[in-house]
């Protein structure tokens, strides 16, 4: 006798009809008839099976615990298993649930770092590209390339160069113009007359030599005093020039050198008498404060052309 049978023969022996079983289990009517014929299959689950079975027996006055293990056989097995499996699964996704919840939270202050970083970094590119805009921006001072200025204390002023860059402009041109004039002026200027010794002259009335270079060509001598002395003047060929006293009254004496080329003073107070020629003036070869007459030849050289 298989568990259907059994229990449908311990409803009957109880009188209960499957109307009034099914008020007292709350179990329908199709489902009492399948746990009789044993179709388990119409049953909403193995669970639900030996749930019905085990309410089925106590309803008939029928030990469940006994019925079940009698025919266990009998009764569906994976209903426990697939419900076990089924609780295990809900439960360890309610598991999870605070897990991958946890996880969230975990890299929360991860992020927040993040983003401080990326923050400051970015202020200080702001800053940085700050300052170079404002170097950038700074207007610089440039000087002209065609404005020369000149020290004011020279009383120079301040002049612009022509663009074509030739100069230096009009006072860089009348400076040419100057050097070259002065270029012109030193070539033309003749060498300037000097006297040169030839021979000192020694003893108490020493006779002395001297040549006048680059004299002139029309020389002439000037005689001055400061007090009074004698003095003669003759040229090469002895012909007297000038002779006589020389004193403040007649002071200065002129006398005309260019018809010769050598002249001859005789000098009787050296210390008061100056002679010069083409206004250079003679130094007496030997002291005068020593020797104050003195004989002296000059020997006139004009300037060669």
């Amino acid at each position: 006798m298989g568990i259907g049978e059994r229990l449908k023969e311990a409803r009957l022996e109880q009188d209960l009809s499957l109307e009034s079983l099914q008020e007292t289990t709350k179990i329908q009517k199709r489902y009492l008839e399948a746990i009789e014929q044993e179709n388990f299959k119409i049953l909403p689950g193995n669970f639900y099976a030996r749930a019905f079975i085990k309410e089925y027996a106590s309803a008939v006055g029928l030990d469940p615990n006994e019925i079940l293990e009698e025919y266990k056989e009998d009764l569906p097995q994976s209903e426990d298993n697939s419900a076990a499996p089924y609780s295990h699964i809900q439960r360890s996704r309610k598991d999870e649930r605070p897990s991958k919840t946890s996880s969230v939270f975990s890299i929360i202050p991860t992020v927040i770092v993040a983003l401080l970083v990326v923050g400051i970094i970015f202020v200080i590119w702001f800053f940085y590209q700050g300052t170079m805009t404002e170097d950038s921006t700074e207007p610089v001072e440039t000087q002209d390339d065609n404005e020369v200025i000149r020290d004011s204390d020279n009383g120079s002023q301040e002049e612009e160069q022509t663009d074509d860059g030739t100069g230096e402009g009009e006072g860089s041109t009348s400076q040419s113009e100057n050097s070259d004039e002065q270029s012109d002026a030193s070539d033309s200027e003749e060498p300037a007359p000097e006297f040169v010794v030839d021979e000192e002259g020694t003893g108490s009335s020493p006779e002395s030599t001297v040549t006048l270079e680059n004299a002139s060509d029309n020389p002439s001598a000037t005689i001055e005093v400061t007090g009074e002395s004698w003095l003669e003047v003759e040229n090469d060929a002895g012909e007297s020039l000038h002779s006589g006293m020389v004193t403040a009254e007649n002071s200065p004496v002129e006398v005309d050198l260019s018809e010769t080329d050598r002249v001859w003073f005789s000098v009787g107070n050296a210390p008061a008498l100056d002679i010069t020629i083409d206004d250079v003036s003679l130094e007496y070869p030997v002291n005068p404060e020593e020797e104050v007459f003195q004989k002296i030849w000059v020997n006139i050289n004009q300037t060669e052309e």
